[in-house]
Formats: C-alpha cells, sequence, structure tokens
C-alpha cells in the first residue's frame, strides 16, 4: 500500500493535470499547521508563476476539483493560495491496519539495493576503548541497521587501528622495559620459548605504556626517530617485532568485543589497516606509475588541493621519509581493498567531526586515483560526548573515561532506579543485572541518538536514566507496560480489533507511522 502522502499527491496531481496544468503541481508536504491540516499544497503559486493566473483562483478550482475525494474529510484555501488537506479518518484507520500487518511499517524499500560499506566503532589496538569510541559505534550501528532495513545489503567493519605509529611506539616501549624481550625481538627467527614472555603483556600494561611513549615521543626526538624505524620495520615484517604486535592484537579483541557486545553491536567485518599492508606496496606503485607521487622532503605525497577550493587543504602522505606507510596510505588502501573485495556502491565513515580534512584528503586521492568514484564515499561525522562543564566526557582525574567505565557506571545508576520504582524484584540476580545492563545501555544510546549528530551535546545522567520524558528508559518500561497489557488480554481470551482512528492522538501517530 503507497503511502498516505504518496496517495494524495497523486490525486492532487491529477486534480492540477485534469485543468491543463502539470502534475507535477499536485507535489503535498505536511502541513505547517497541523492544527489546520494534515497536508498541504502550495502548486497554486508555482502555477501562477508558470502563467496559469492567479494562485488564489488557481487554488479554488484544484478545491473543488478534490470535492468530493473520499480521500479527504476537508480542503479549504487559505492565504494567497495555500491548499489545506485534511484526510478522511476511514483512510487513516484504513492505512493503521496496513501497518500493523507489514513487517517493515511501510517502510519504503530502495528499488535497486546497494552494497554499503559502514565504517564505524575505529578503535586502536593496544588501548581499551574510551567515551570517545561511543558516538562513532552507537550512530554507526543504528545507520547499519537503517539502510539494511531499506533492503541495501550492508557490513559493518569495526575497522581496527593496528599499523600505524602507535605500535612502533609500543613496542619500542615494552622493549626498553623488558631488556630480555628486547633481545629477542632482534633474532631473525622468533623462538617459540620467547611466547611465554608475551604472554605476560597485559592490556593494563599497554594501557600504561602507551601515554607514557606518546609523550615522550614528542619530548625526545631520539625516541621519536626509534619509533618510527620500527613502525617501518614492523609493516616490512620483522619476525620478533610482528609476534609482539600479535600479542597486542589478541588481547586488545577480547576486550574490544566485551565492550561492543556490552552495547548490543556487532560487525560483519573485524579488519585492520594490517590486513591492507600487502596492498600497499602494489598501490604505492600503481600511484607512481599514474604520476600521482610527488617528492617531497624525502617522503612522498599527492596533491589533492584545487583551486576552487575555500580553505586550505594540505596533501596526502603516502610514504614517510623512514619509508612506512602512514593512515593515509592505509585508509587509501582500504578502499581498493573494499572496491576489489564487494565492489561497493556507498562506503560511509562514521567518525569524529575533527577528522573531516582528514577524510576529504583521502577521499579525493581515491577518485584522482580511479579507485571510487565522486559521491561513492562519504563522511559522517559527529560532535562530542560532554560532561556537565560542557567539555569532552572525563574522569574526575581528567583522563578518558574508559568505555567499560561509563557503561558500569551507567549500570548502577540504572540498578539504583530500578530498586527505587520497585520494578524487577521478582527476577533472580543474573537477570536483574541483565536487566540493569539492558536499561543503562538504552539510556545511553537514547541520549545520543536523540541529539544532532553534527553538533556536541550533554550526558547528564540523572537526567537520561528517569522513567519519565524522552529517555531511553522510559522507552523500555512504556513497551514493557505494553506488552504486559497484550499478555492479560490473551490470558482472558481477548482478540484485538479492527482499528478505528478517531482521536487526535491516535491521527497525529498514524501520520508520523506514514512519513
Amino acid at each position: 500500500m503507497t503511502d498516505l502522502r504518496g496517495r494524495l499527491g497523486e490525486a492532487v496531481g491529477a486534480a492540477f493535470a485534469s485543468l491543463g496544468m502539470p502534475a507535477e503541481f499536485g507535489r503535498v508536504s505536511a502541513s505547517d499547521r497541523p492544527d489546520l491540516a494534515d497536508f498541504q499544497c502550495n502548486g497554486a503559486m508555482a502555477a501562477a508563476k508558470a502563467g496559469f493566473g492567479p494562485p488564489r483562483g488557481t487554488a479554488g478550482k484544484i478545491a473543488a476539483a478534490l470535492a468530493d475525494n473520499p480521500l479527504l474529510s476537508s480542503i479549504d484555501v487559505a492565504g494567497p493560495g495555500f491548499i489545506n488537506l485534511r484526510l478522511a479518518g476511514p483512510l487513516l484507520s484504513e492505512r493503521a491496519g496496513a501497518l500493523v500487518g507489514d513487517e517493515k511499517l511501510g517502510a519504503v524499500q530502495v528499488a535497486a539495493p546497494r552494497t554499503v560499506i559502514v565504517d564505524y566503532g575505529g578503535p586502536n589496538v593496544a588501548k581499551e576503548m574510551h567515551v570517545g569510541h561511543l558516538r562513532a559505534s552507537i550512530i554507526g550501528e543504528s545507520i547499519k541497521r537503517l539502510f539494511r532495513f531499506l533492503g541495501d545489503a550492508v557490513k559493518g567493519d569495526a575497522h581496527f587501528g593496528d599499523w600505524g605509529f602507535q605500535m612502533g611506539l609500543l613496542i619500542v616501549a615494552c622493549a626498553d622495559e623488558n631488556p630480555d624481550l628486547a633481545e629477542l625481538l632482534e633474532q631473525p627467527a622468533w623462538p617459540t620459548a620467547g611466547d611465554a614472555m608475551l604472554a605476560r603483556i597485559g592490556l593494563t600494561d599497554l594501557d600504561r605504556l602507551y601515554p607514557l611513549a606518546s609523550a615522550r615521543a614528542k619530548a625526545d626526538l631520539g625516541f621519536r626517530d626509534r619509533a618510527r624505524t620500527a613502525t617501518a620495520e614492523l609493516q616490512a615484517g620483522k619476525p620478533g617485532y610482528r609476534a609482539l604486535w600479535a600479542q597486542f592484537a589478541r588481547i586488545t579483541r577480547e576486550a574490544l568485543t566485551r565492550d561492543f557486545h556490552a552495547l548490543g553491536i556487532d560487525f560483519d567485518l573485524w579488519r585492520g589497516e594490517s590486513d591492507v599492508d600487502t596492498l600497499i606496496a602494489p598501490m604505492v606503485g600503481e600511484l607512481r606509475d599514474k604520476g600521482l607521487l610527488r617528492a617531497d622532503a624525502g617522503a612522498q605525497i599527492i596533491r589533492v588541493a584545487r583551486e576552487d577550493d575555500k580553505r586550505a587543504l594540505p596533501p596526502l602522505l603516502v610514504v614517510s621519509s623512514e619509508g612506512s606507510a602512514m593512515y593515509g596510505t592505509t585508509d587509501l588502501a582500504t578502499i581498493v581493498d573494499r572496491r576489489d573485495s564487494f565492489a561497493f556502491d556507498l562506503c560511509l565513515y562514521v567518525v569524529d567531526q575533527r577528522q573531516a580534512d582528514h577524510f576529504e584528503t583521502v577521499f579525493r586521492a581515491a577518485i584522482l586515483a580511479g579507485y571510487a568514484t565522486p559521491g561513492s564515499l562519504e563522511h559522517v561525522g559527529f560532535g562530542t560526548m560532554n560532561g556537565a562543564d560542557g567539555k569532552p566526557f572525563k574522569t574526575r582525574a581528567g583522563g578518558l573515561l574508559k568505555l567499560r567505565d561509563l557503561i558500569e557506571m551507567v549500570s548502577e545508576r540504572a540498578r539504583e532506579r530500578l530498586h527505587m520504582a520497585g520494578l524487577g524484584t521478582e527476577l533472580d540476580k543474573v537477570e536483574f543485572e541483565r536487566t540493569a545492563l539492558m536499561v543503562g545501555v538504552a539510556a545511553l544510546k537514547f541520549a545520543d541518538l536523540i541529539n544532532f549528530r553534527g553538533t556536541s551535546y550533554v550526558f547528564d545522567l540523572d537526567r537520561f536514566m528517569s522513567f519519565e520524558g524522552k529517555t531511553g528508559p522510559y522507552l523500555l518500561y512504556q513497551a514493557v507496560r505494553i506488552k504486559s497489557l497484550l499478555r492479560k488480554a490473551a490470558d482472558e481470551g481477548l482478540e484485538a480489533g479492527s482499528i478505528r482512528v478517531e482521536a487526535a492522538a491516535e491521527r497525529e501517530l498514524v501520520l508520523i507511522l506514514d512519513s
């Protein structure tokens, strides 16, 4: 069944056509004054501009032509020629009944399904996820589900940061802290006796070492250069560095799987920058053959700036002066991999808005190289989730709040609210904890998605954990209440009857569901 606006637009378009005017003048939209009408048509003004006479007179003729249309309960002309349309109650009832029987709830499916890649999550290997990863995960998962719901073939990719300079920093930091390990790392082949030493390295060690190494690299140029060299040697396949890197990846994957699972997020692809390593050398050669690479202070770059740019855009750094691949290089190789593996029609990158220039640079380079077409790559940026002080959410000590700590924070508040409301008393401990987690995660997700993604917002734990108002817990609570009513009705042998839309709130609900 066609949606109500579509059916109404066809009827109004036919009325214009019956008077010798183009049917496209009959386009309708949701009314600016829902207290007066459900939909409106401004086609009479467009008709006047096209020379078909005064708009109010044209609008009156259209109203007369639609006077007996069963789709409408009323039609009137306002102002200079606005046509106000109110749908008939039986039509709304019919539409509500059709929506109940449609598993897609009336959502129009795409005419030609596309292959869509959604790149979101973006955690770095060797570091726990922090609150800054939350929005990418929530928004990316929502986009993936929406595109899939409408009929596209969608794959969600976590896309790990596991192959850049941070790996070199950690390798050097681990070696400096453990001389025995440092000796093994330099062996021409990794000795199996070293596996026990690697097994003692945990995520807490890496979480401690990375900020120290990062800070040291900024102050100690010698340390920075050693880390850059280690990065290049890792990418070149040095056995000891590869073995240490594999341990980084193993222990990080366990923590990431835990945190993503807690948020109800899953990925079709668990790929990282390292997965395209073998593509980089031939890709660099191809870029050179195409005349796109330029030498710059010992590095290799692609210039992407255009004469009509309103702001300066830096070139894409493809190969560093030390010979290692950079972030932009692996991003470009990932586009090649996705093109060859999936022949994608659209690739969406759900990443912090602060990375907008980076992705614009990579996308332009990909188009120049012929790896993607204009419009097939899109950055879906977003603002930050802030604390009460209006700054990005941090711990009391000033550090980035770990995502698992935030999840525990909202779960603890959910436990408190459930106890206060006297809910879940009949549940055993395991089921109660599962319920508290669901309520807490619902609060997080709703708080994020109710805000426009392009702006930052303040996360108020008390407000978003409320069981009243526009909150995730309130929606869950109402869903539980509705299901309870339906169960009780079924126990009493009652069955749902046909839908009759009569109250104003019912009309509003059907129109929202139809839109």
